[in-house]
């Protein structure tokens, strides 16, 4: 069966935006933190808040996905500079949740607990839809040169928003099941595999570069 190349394109740029920032935005790390938030909020609340959380997340990346090429442009930014940046402050991420750094500080989550509304700060910005996540986009969206690409990176952004949705709202048994060891365990394990994709973003931006100023040296 020969599949068409254009729905090969689809999927592929779907799949590989997907895959980038789920285990970079890695919203089965939040689901403890979203508990803690709204843990003195009634069921159909929290529920309601990992719906605006998801809607938000989605949204976020949505606008720095189409956005992206224009941000470039106004600040005279290669993609090259963004990959190098970006694998920067995701292996920031990464190192912070490989050495069980805490995601929010006292005086952070103090605020938030506070909040009626935790949808967007901090679940939704920044620790789902952080500047790792945020970059991610960026550089998906700057690779994307034709439609059907552009469509393939919303869809998987739409993906990662139901994932995010799912991971909150079903999350609580998972708590209940794995504990708060269990949760940090599968932190330092994203947190490993991001790392990989944080050199990897660093590495192609290092050879883009040296691709354009010393060819020779390739």
């Amino acid at each position: 069966m020969i599949i068409n190349p254009t729905l090969l394109d689809f999927i592929s740029y779907m799949g590989t935006t997907l895959t980038s920032l789920f285990a970079i935005a890695n919203p089965i790390s939040t689901i403890p933190i979203f508990y803690s938030l709204t843990s003195m909020d009634s069921r159909c609340y929290q529920i309601e808040q990992a719906k605006k959380t998801a809607i938000n997340v989605t949204l976020i990346l949505i606008v720095f996905l189409f956005i992206g090429s224009y941000i470039l442009k106004f600040f005279g930014l290669s993609l090259a500079e963004i990959q190098i940046a970006g694998g920067l402050i995701v292996g920031h991420t990464a190192w912070g949740m490989v050495t069980t750094k805490q995601m929010l500080t006292q005086g952070e989550r103090q605020e938030a607990t506070d909040r009626e509304d935790v949808s967007f700060a901090p679940m939704a910005l920044p620790l789902i839809a952080g500047p790792g996540a945020i970059g991610v986009a960026i550089s998906q969206g700057t690779q994307a040169k034709q439609l059907v690409q552009s469509l393939g990176c919303a869809a998987g952004v739409l993906l990662l928003g139901i994932i995010v949705y799912l991971c909150l709202i079903l999350g609580k048994p998972l708590i209940d099941r794995i504990g708060q060891n269990g949760i940090g365990a599968l932190n330092r394990i994203f947190g490993f595999l991001i790392l990989s994709i944080a050199v990897e973003l660093i590495a192609g931006g290092v050879t883009d570069i040296v691709k354009k100023f010393a060819p020779s040296l390739l």
